[in-house]
Order: C-alpha cells, then structure tokens, then sequence
C-alpha cells in the first residue's frame, strides 16, 4: 500500500496558482498587444502569430524587418529589445519613463500603452 504526502498536494496546488497567474498576464499582455497594433493602424490578430508580431513591430517603430536576424543573436538581442521597447514608448509619444516600464514591469506597461491616452504618433525620428 502506497503513503500519500501532504507535501505534493500542498506543490501541485502553488504550482497551479503560479501557473493561473502566469497565464493571466500572458494573456493580458497579449490582449495589450493586440490593442497597441490597432492604435497604430495594423491588424491585431498581428499579435497572436509568432515572427509576424515581431515583423508588424518593426514596422511600427519604423525598423527595417531584417532586424529580426538581430533578435536571433544571443546578448545582442538583450539590446535590441530594450531599443525596441524605447522605440515603441517614442512611437506613441511616451517618455523614458515609459521604456523603463515596458522593460521592468510590462504587465503594467504594455496596458498603459494600449488602453491609456497614448496616441501612435509615428515612428520615432533616431
């Protein structure tokens, strides 16, 4: 006869609400996604579809599409997505401030991008 532990219970539990919540704010960022590619005049069914959201956001940051090769690179890419996090806070007339949260905490970024006032206002001029 086989003893049961509390102990897995209690880790299938915590790694089912990690797993809900992670889920969640994957879900919520993609949404956001969604909404910051309607803003700035692109599908966004766009955001759902793997290298092609990557493609429609070079596009709205007014980048060319061969920097995804860059984005393949390892430690180069750690760079050029913090450029593309800044390019895209620029394209809708957001501050460093707005980088920064995109960055750090994009749970709360993202969403403040899509559903605040921001206004696509155009690729940035670099």
């Amino acid at each position: 006869m086989e003893e049961y532990s509390y102990d897995s219970g209690a880790a299938g539990a915590a790694l089912g609400a990690f797993g809900f919540v992670y889920f969640a704010i994957l879900l919520l960022i993609i949404v956001s996604m969604w909404k910051i590619f309607t803003k700035a005049g692109k599908p966004g069914w766009a955001a759902i579809i793997p290298i092609y959201n990557i493609i429609v956001l070079l596009e709205i940051v007014g980048k060319p599409v061969w920097w995804i090769i860059l984005l393949l690179i390892p430690f180069v890419n750690f760079f050029v997505g913090i450029y593309l996090a800044y390019l895209l806070s620029k394209a809708f007339g957001k501050d460093i401030v707005m980088t920064i949260l995109l960055i750090i905490l994009p749970f709360i970024g993202y969403p403040m991008l899509a559903f605040g006032d921001a206004k696509y206002v155009g690729p940035p001029k670099s």
